[in-house]
C-alpha cells in the first residue's frame, strides 16, 4: 500500500516508487528541497541521493505520472489550461551549480521551466500537471528567430503545450489553453490543436490583413458593457482589488508577419475582447487586456467570460510561487548536478500543485479528495477522521464525505487547528499533512501486517 499521495512513478522499483512519494510529501510539508532538511536520518538523505542518481529514476516518468492523474480528475470537466514559463536562478546560492547555462540576467546558472496546469473552471480548483518542459540555455547566442525554423525555437514549447493538453485532456467536456503576452506568437494562434480554444493576452499591434492596426480597430469599436474584474495581488500578502472595466469585442483579421514561417496561413481570423479599467484608483496601474481568442465574444456576457477566463490564468504564476521561494524553495536545493536539478525541478513542480491543492480544498472546494490522496486510502482517512471529531458542532467535519474540504478538515485538525476562530493557515496545513500522511502510513502498515483491505466502495 502506498503513502498517502498518489505515486509520483515507478521507475522499475518500488522502493523507487516509495521514496519518490515520500520526497514530494516532504517537500509539501516542509516547505523546502533541501535533502538534509528533507531526511529524518542520514540513511533518508543517503536514499533520496540515491533515487536522484538512478538513471531509471526520469522527469518524464514523473511528469507522465502525474499527467495520468489530472487527466482523471478532469473527466467531463470544463478545463482551463493555463501556461507559462519560469526561471528558476541560482545565482545567489555560494556553491552554484556547474552544468547549468545563464539565466536572463547572462551571469547565474539558471533553469527554465515551461509548465501547464489544469484547473476546473467552474470550481476554480487545480486539478494537476498536464505537460512540462525544462532545459538550461547553453550560453552560445543563437541565430536570430527569423532565421530558425519554428521547431528549433523556445516558442515551440507553447505549441507543444497545448497540443499535450489536446492529448490528454480528450475526455474533458472543453479545454481551453490560456496564456501572457509571451504567446502572442501568429504560429501558436495558427495552429490551434482540434478540440482547444485559446484566449491569449496580445502583445503586438499586429498589422491587419485590410492594412489597419489592432489597436486602431479595437479604438474604433463602442463599448459593450462595464463589469467589475476582481484582481489577484501580485506579491504574497498584497491586498486585491476590485477594477470597474470597460468592455469591447469583435473580430479581426490578421495579417501573417514577415516574421512568421512562411507555411503559415497568410492571414488569421480572431476574435478579440479588451479589457480596460475606468478610473483607475490613484497609484495603481490600470488594467488593459487585449486578449485573442477562439471562443465567441458577440455577447457582454460571453465577452465578460472571457476576461474572467484569462484572469484565471494566474493559477500557473501561483503553482511557479509554490515552486520557489514561497513553497518548497527550489532555488535553495543544495544539488549540484544538472540532472538532480532537473528531477527537482519536476519534483518541485508536482508538489507546488500539490500545495495549491491544499490552499483550494482548505477554501472548501467540493472537487473529489481523491485528486490529491488515492482512493483506496479514503476510508483510512474517514477512521483518521472520527478520532479527530469532537462533541461541538464546530468540532464536526461539516463538509460533504470524501470532498476535498472534507479531507482538508482533516489535515488542519492533525495540524492543531480546533475549528474556531479563523480558518487554518498554510503552516498550519503543511504541519496537519505531515503529521497525517504519518498517520496515515501507520494504518496502512498495519491493515498489510494483519491481511486486511480498506473498503473499496468509494463514491
Amino acid at each position: 500500500m502506498g503513502a498517502a499521495m498518489a505515486s509520483v512513478g515507478h521507475f522499475g522499483d518500488a522502493r523507487r516508487e516509495a521514496v519518490g512519494e515520500e520526497l514530494v510529501e516532504r517537500a509539501v510539508s516542509g516547505g523546502t528541497l533541501v535533502l538534509r532538511k528533507l531526511a529524518k536520518t542520514r540513511a533518508d538523505e543517503v536514499s533520496y541521493q540515491r533515487f536522484l542518481s538512478a538513471e531509471q529514476v526520469t522527469v518524464a516518468e514523473m511528469l507522465a505520472t502525474a499527467a495520468r492523474h489530472t487527466a482523471q480528475a478532469a473527466r467531463g470537466c470544463r478545463v482551463l489550461v493555463p501556461q507559462d514559463t519560469s526561471e528558476v536562478n541560482f545565482g545567489a546560492r555560494r556553491q552554484k551549480p556547474q552544468e547549468l547555462g545563464p539565466g536572463t540576467d547572462g551571469k547565474g546558472p539558471a533553469l527554465f521551466v515551461q509548465g501547464a496546469v489544469a484547473v476546473d473552471c467552474d470550481a476554480d480548483a487545480v486539478l494537476g500537471v498536464v505537460h512540462a518542459e525544462i532545459w538550461t540555455r547553453d550560453g552560445e547566442r543563437p541565430d536570430p528567430r527569423h532565421k530558425r525554423a519554428q521547431a528549433d525555437k523556445e516558442s515551440q514549447r507553447w505549441l507543444t503545450g497545448a497540443q499535450a493538453a489536446a492529448d490528454l485532456l480528450s475526455e474533458a467536456r472543453e479545454v481551453i489553453v490560456v496564456a501572457d503576452r509571451e504567446a502572442d506568437i501568429y504560429t501558436f494562434c495558427a495552429n490551434q490543436p482540434a478540440g482547444v480554444e485559446l484566449v491569449v493576452r496580445a502583445r503586438h499591434d499586429r498589422k491587419l490583413s485590410d492594412g489597419g492596426r489592432l489597436r486602431d480597430r479595437i479604438a474604433d469599436w463602442p463599448a459593450l458593457d462595464r463589469a467589475q474584474i476582481v484582481l489577484t495581488p501580485k506579491s504574497p500578502g498584497a491586498k486585491g482589488r476590485t477594477a470597474q472595466v470597460e468592455l469591447r469585442a469583435g473580430r479581426v483579421e490578421l495579417a501573417r508577419p514577415t516574421s512568421a514561417d512562411r507555411d503559415a496561413p497568410a492571414s488569421l481570423a480572431m476574435n478579440v475582447v479588451e479589457v480596460r479599467e475606468v478610473d483607475p484608483p490613484a497609484g495603481a496601474e490600470p488594467v488593459c487586456w487585449r486578449l485573442l481568442t477562439t471562443l465567441p465574444v458577440d455577447t457582454p456576457e460571453a465577452a465578460q467570460e472571457a476576461a474572467e477566463i484569462y484572469r484565471k490564468r494566474w493559477r500557473i504564476e501561483q503553482v511557479f510561487r509554490a515552486m520557489k521561494r514561497h513553497g518548497v524553495n527550489l532555488e535553495e536545493s543544495q544539488a549540484e548536478r544538472r540532472d538532480h536539478l532537473f528531477k527537482l525541478s519536476a519534483i518541485a513542480l508536482i508538489a507546488g500543485v500539490r500545495t495549491l491543492q491544499l490552499v483550494d480544498a482548505r477554501d472548501g472546494s467540493h472537487r473529489p479528495a481523491s485528486d490529491l490522496l488515492a482512493a483506496d486510502l479514503l476510508p483510512l482517512a474517514e477512521a483518521i477522521g472520527r478520532r479527530l471529531e469532537g462533541r461541538t458542532a464546530r468540532q464536526q467535519n461539516p463538509h460533504p464525505k470524501y470532498s476535498l474540504a472534507w479531507l482538508s478538515w482533516i489535515v488542519a485538525r492533525c495540524g492543531g487547528w480546533h475549528g474556531y476562530y479563523k480558518p487554518p493557515g498554510p503552516k498550519t496545513m503543511r504541519d496537519g499533512w505531515d503529521k497525517f500522511a504519518a498517520k496515515l502510513q501507520g494504518y496502512a502498515q498495519a491493515l498489510d501486517d494483519f491481511g486486511y483491505q480498506p473498503n473499496p466502495r468509494i463514491p
